[in-house]
């Protein structure tokens, strides 16, 4: 019997307008009810996640960062799993010699040193999303996107970190160009060691501590309440889903999900667009 749900969000829990569909709220509202656990689990840090979560009234654990800071139902932290100083410049180092933008992660900020670039990325990322969009009507919707998620801009990345005494437990470095061009930097930071290198889209590459694993941060979660991996269901669609797809006894792949994952999952459920999560928990509680 399945006692623990965890679920992705981007591609997964949310639609592609960044929201919790009604029949996701709906259905893990009934899963409650029947004393079934949900749990997030992204790629996002808390900043970002709360945003589509508050605007649904969903208030639970969240594994968060891939799984570099997981915080309970009040989302107070119950631990984090950082990179490194040391090895966070080294990361840095590589991916700005590939020439490459890049986002830094700790439990509080997000920070970037190149505003015009973050527009630029997002923008196109929105125009292959949105068919027919106009490439000014993307830059807007990216603006906007931009003033509603909370990120701190700064001139020197480097002194930034040296400043503030926050871990960095997530790096993450696009290129619009895909895994082709991601794969020579994705080979040079494994030379670096003990990191996980994840994608939760086609254009982007995660960096995370090794142990900084969405399946490692579920799987503790779960047995600290009791629970067994076959007690698990786990949804997910890509790339950085796999660790818990694999953990889970009851693994879910979307149908928007990249085919790899499709492969490794037990299950493959409806879209993201149309409602998928909803339908496999309703699976679920009808077995």
């Amino acid at each position: 019997m399945i006692k623990l749900i965890a679920s992705d969000m981007d591609g997964t829990l949310l639609n592609d307008q960044m929201q919790v569909p009604t029949a996701n709220i709906a259905a893990i509202q009934k899963a409650q009810a029947q004393g079934i656990e949900f749990i997030t689990a992204t790629g996002r840090g808390m900043s970002h996640a709360k945003i589509s979560l508050d605007e649904a009234d969903i208030h639970v654990p969240m594994i968060l960062l891939n799984g570099a800071h997981v915080v309970n139902a009040e989302r107070e932290t119950i631990f984090t799993i950082p990179i490194g100083k040391e090895k966070t410049f080294e990361v840095m180092d590589a991916i700005e010699e590939a020439g490459l933008y890049y986002e830094i992660f700790t439990a509080e900020h997000v920070y970037s040193s190149n505003q015009p670039k973050r527009i630029e990325f997002f923008s196109e990322h929105i125009i292959d999303k949105i068919p027919g969009i106009s490439k000014k009507m993307a830059i807007a919707a990216s603006s906007r996107h931009l003033s509603l998620t909370p990120i701190t801009f700064v001139e020197d990345m480097r002194q930034t970190l040296i400043d503030k005494e926050e871990d960095v437990l997530k790096i993450i470095a696009f290129d619009k160009n895909g895994p082709e061009q991601l794969k020579a930097i994705t080979g040079e930071l494994e030379k670096i060691g003990d990191l996980a290198i994840a994608a939760s889209e086609l254009t982007n590459i995660e960096i995370n501590h090794v142990d900084a694993q969405k399946g490692i941060a579920l799987k503790q979660f779960a047995e600290e309440r009791g629970f067994s991996a076959d007690q698990v269901m786990a949804l997910g669609d890509n790339f950085n889903d796999v660790s818990m797809l694999t953990y889970a006894g009851t693994s879910v792949a979307m149908g928007n999900a990249v085919d790899a994952i499709k492969k490794i999952a037990k299950h493959v459920t409806d879209t993201n667009e149309e409602n998928g999560v909803a339908t496999a928990i309703d699976r679920i509680l009808s077995e």
